[in-house]
């Protein structure tokens, strides 16, 4: 127990049997009080789930591909079934650093926020390795194009590495069951409606490390992909959906 409340660490995965084994060996290495790890595994051809398990993480197998939304909202409800009180979602391909939990965490405990998500581009934030061109703008004008609709000035939006509350997730004015979140946009979705909801939201520097190119840094289709991660911006904007 994390001064009594009971962290869950939630990590979404498809076919990272090279890294997921890293992944929840750190999150375990870091010993920053995290109760619970839970890989959801999208329906993975690979040895994810296998690898999961063998570093002792909770494994929810998905049997056919739904997306990373749909894996996170998986890894929410089973948080909570296991009686978590902190919700925190790290990246499956290694991108993000456990010992940075307490960042995310402490907050909560002791400020009464809600919401906590990493920065990269605040000062003492960090994103390196093999970080793409276009990624380095897109990361930088979403947030801003969120915080046009959401009256809140964000320097990230679209990060992962994130904490929540249990009573966020089950206010019943968020609607995480809508089919249209189960990619990307999810996150975004979230983010939004714990601003505009009037919840504690709160931004915490961060180490964001893309992996080589060669093995893989990401899972998202160019067009489709941030199309998923715009779009909650274009439909809470307009109104198209709630």
């Amino acid at each position: 127990m994390y001064r009594n409340a009971r962290l869950a660490a939630i990590i979404p995965a498809h076919n990272e049997d090279r890294k997921i084994g890293h992944v929840v060996a750190r999150v375990h290495d870091a010993d920053v009080g995290v109760d619970d790890i839970i890989v959801v595994d999208d329906a993975s051809t690979d040895r994810t789930a296998i690898v999961a398990a063998e570093q002792d993480a909770h494994v929810v197998h998905l049997t056919q591909r739904s997306g990373v939304g749909h894996a996170i909202r998986t890894g929410y409800r089973t948080a909570i079934d296991r009686g978590a009180d902190i919700l925190i979602t790290i990246a499956g391909n290694n991108k993000d650093e456990p010992r940075e939990i307490p960042r995310l965490v402490n907050p909560i405990l002791d400020e009464g926020y809600d919401f906590v998500i990493g920065s990269r581009h605040l000062q003492g934030g960090h994103a390196g390795g093999d970080m793409p061109g276009y990624r380095q703008w897109a990361t930088r004008l979403h947030p801003w194009a969120l915080s046009c609709i959401c009256g809140k000035r964000l320097t990230e939006s679209t990060n992962g590495f994130r904490a929540v509350t249990r009573r966020l997730i089950e206010d019943p004015r968020i609607d995480l069951e809508q089919r249209w979140l189960d990619a990307y946009g999810m996150e975004v979705y979230l983010l939004y409606k714990a601003i505009t909801l009037g919840y504690g939201h709160h931004e915490v520097p961060c180490t964001k490390v893309y992996p080589p190119k060669r093995i893989g840094y990401t899972k998202m289709t160019p067009v489709l992909g941030w199309w998923n991660i715009l779009r909650p911006i274009v439909f809470l904007g307009l109104g198209i959906r709630k």
